[in-house]
């Protein structure tokens, strides 16, 4: 194959995965063309309503997609966190990279960790999944809707919009800005959202040669790990924008999976934790789901959908 076509978004972020993946497959295969196809999509455009408002993270997929399915473009790269749980037919995950950085980071100014936050604070982030957990561990901020790319949100944090922000730190670091982040929040804390930190890359299910070129970029043991996110999701009907997080670690041949489902406005979180074989990652992220399922999580996702 002489030439492969990435579709990407346009944002900073977007273009720094498509070409980091361009540069990984030209490393691997010197004589390959590598074309970037930059797309603004509708998730890209509409940035005055709640993202949950307007259709959930599949915006930023949508046009990529259909420009594969187009034949435009023989590839398109994710953020994995973006990624729907079910995928249009025809089209198929083909590979996960190694993950970064799962994290959350908070970004101030004047405040070097979430704790120095006064009463009424303004924090911004556009994920129900972060402000349900910052609801509920400080209920005494208020949690702003946020959206745009890294930059945007970066100028209204210093045009004092907010006192402080959230972003995911593998995004942070990509740009080289980690010198902005105040406090890098651990698992514990915030837990992140599901393949967070990961790049994911779709192409043509019935594009065998693409598939096979694709495939030294695949990361065996994120792949694990986003196996049981994902099934955890899928249960817990995740293809929508849901307050949901999960988070797999890998200790040699031992998955251990935290998720987490809680209300918009933080009044009801509900956790739980599962460890079990690498070999079974898809079938513990649904035993997690089914745990948090019979605690109660179904009410709360039944009165969100």
């Amino acid at each position: 194959m002489k030439k492969i076509r990435i579709a990407t978004r346009e944002s900073p972020l977007a273009l720094w995965q498509a070409e980091f993946v361009r540069d990984q497959l030209q490393t691997r295969y010197p004589g390959l063309d590598v074309a970037l196809i930059s797309i603004k999509t509708r998730g890209d455009r509409i940035l005055d309503k709640p993202l949950s408002e307007v259709g959930g993270k599949g915006l930023f997929l949508k046009e990529l997609e259909q420009q594969l399915l187009d034949h435009t473009a023989d590839i398109a790269v994710h953020s994995m966190k973006d990624v729907t749980i079910d995928l249009p037919p025809g089209l198929k995950l083909a590979v996960i990279m190694q993950r970064a950085d799962p994290r959350d980071a908070l970004i101030a100014n004047n405040y070097a960790t979430l704790a120095e936050f006064p009463e009424g604070a303004r924090i911004g982030t556009s994920s129900l999944r972060r402000q349900s957990q910052l609801r509920a561990m400080r209920p005494d901020l208020v949690v702003m809707n946020l959206r745009g790319n890294v930059g945007t949100r970066l100028r209204k944090l210093d045009d004092q919009d907010y006192d402080g922000i959230i972003l995911a730190a593998a995004g942070i670091s990509r740009l080289l800005l980690e010198h902005r982040v105040s406090e890098f929040l651990p698992a514990n804390v915030m837990l992140p959202a599901v393949g967070q930190g990961a790049i994911g890359i779709e192409t043509r299910s019935d594009d065998p040669e693409v598939l096979d070129i694709l495939q030294p970029l695949n990361d065996s043991e994120t792949v694990i790990q986003l196996t049981a996110e994902r099934s955890f999701s899928r249960r817990l009907y995740g293809g929508c924008q849901l307050p949901i997080a999960a988070y797999a670690e890998i200790t040699g041949n031992e998955i251990y999976l935290r998720g987490l489902v809680g209300r918009v406005d933080g009044s009801e979180i509900i956790t739980g934790e599962i460890r079990g074989n690498n070999d079974d990652a898809d079938v513990i992220g649904l035993q997690l789901a089914e745990i948090l399922l019979q605690k109660g999580a179904d009410r709360i996702l039944r009165e969100l959908i």
